[in-house]
């Protein structure tokens, strides 16, 4: 079975007179995967602007956008319509018998492929990191299925989620002392980690179904904004979602849009502008996805 959805993903910057832009990137089209694909996809802005797409380093889709005229209001928005086929839960992905307990075992290639994932990027001034991580493997506990879950599921209960407007992510080590934080603050938390008991991490940028858009009960934390979650290269699972704000690691309800090695690399928005200091009045975002429907399951008889 796949989702049809529509996503739309509205960004206003607003200011006291009008400014002058420099080049903004735009990091919103979701990655082509065994996952999903895009059906259609705008992006528009309410100002003239040229846009031109490029691929970054890590094969991120990314729109370069130039806006030609001053403005007191700069609005950017993206609109997708897209087939989502699902992530099976990790249990039908058999883990390879090298995989099965932490350290994980990764051959020659596989290092040399990922070992910009494996490298900690947060510093670790007092050390409260590396005790937080031990904790997960004392006492001989070192299943690797086990230890990602309680490490999800610990960052779930223990920390309470909240929303800022400021941009930017928390420390891991931060994150621990505030005991608090963002869906990407509790994403890096888990990176960082994971990669310090041997695991190849990377950072996910990208969108969150809430049902409740379409009358559901339940809402999701973190909807309403981009989303943003872990990704764990497991040999025979390969690389596996875990997103420790809503507990998901399979299912429908998760869009990848980006990867990178640390969350300043996938900033949904970012760019420059210009003039008096005192002339920006502030930011808004908006992201709401719709469900359309569901197409039954397509096989080809071979």
């Amino acid at each position: 079975m796949s989702a049809i959805y529509d996503l739309e993903h509205v960004t206003a910057y607003r200011y006291a007179n009008p400014v002058t832009f420099g080049e903004h990137r735009a990091i919103f089209l979701p990655r082509a995967s065994y996952g999903g694909r895009i059906l259609s996809y705008s992006i528009e802005t309410n100002i003239s602007s040229k846009i031109r797409w490029v691929m970054d380093t890590l094969s991120n889709n990314v729109a370069i956008i130039a806006p030609q005229e001053p403005a007191t209001e700069l609005v950017v928005t993206y609109r997708i319509r897209g087939e989502h086929f699902g992530h099976e839960p990790i249990a039908e992905f058999p883990l390879d018998p090298r995989a099965e307990e932490i350290p994980v075992q990764y051959t020659p290639d596989e290092w040399d492929d990922l070992a910009l994932f494996m490298r900690p990027h947060a510093a670790d001034p007092d050390g409260s990191l590396a005790a937080w991580t031990k904790s997960f493997v004392a006492g001989d506990r070192d299943n690797t299925l086990d230890v990602l879950q309680r490490m999800m599921d610990t960052i779930h209960s223990s920390l309470t989620y909240q929303a800022r407007e400021a941009e930017g992510t928390q420390s891991p080590s931060q994150t621990l002392r505030l005991k608090s934080g963002t869906c990407r603050d509790y994403a890096w938390l888990t990176i960082e980690a994971l990669r310090r008991l041997g695991f190849a991490c990377r950072f996910v940028s990208g969108y969150l179904y809430d049902a409740v858009l379409d009358g559901g009960e339940i809402g999701m934390t973190g909807s309403g904004a981009t989303h943003a979650w872990a990704q764990v290269y497991l040999p025979g699972a390969g690389w596996r979602n875990y997103d420790p704000t809503n507990l998901i690691t399979s299912g429908f309800d998760l869009t990848p849009v980006a990867i990178a090695r640390h969350p300043g690399q996938v900033l949904p928005l970012s760019g420059s502008w210009f003039g008096d200091a005192q002339d920006y009045l502030g930011m808004d975002v908006r992201v709401a996805i719709h469900k359309l429907g569901s197409l039954p399951e397509f096989k080809v008889a071979l």
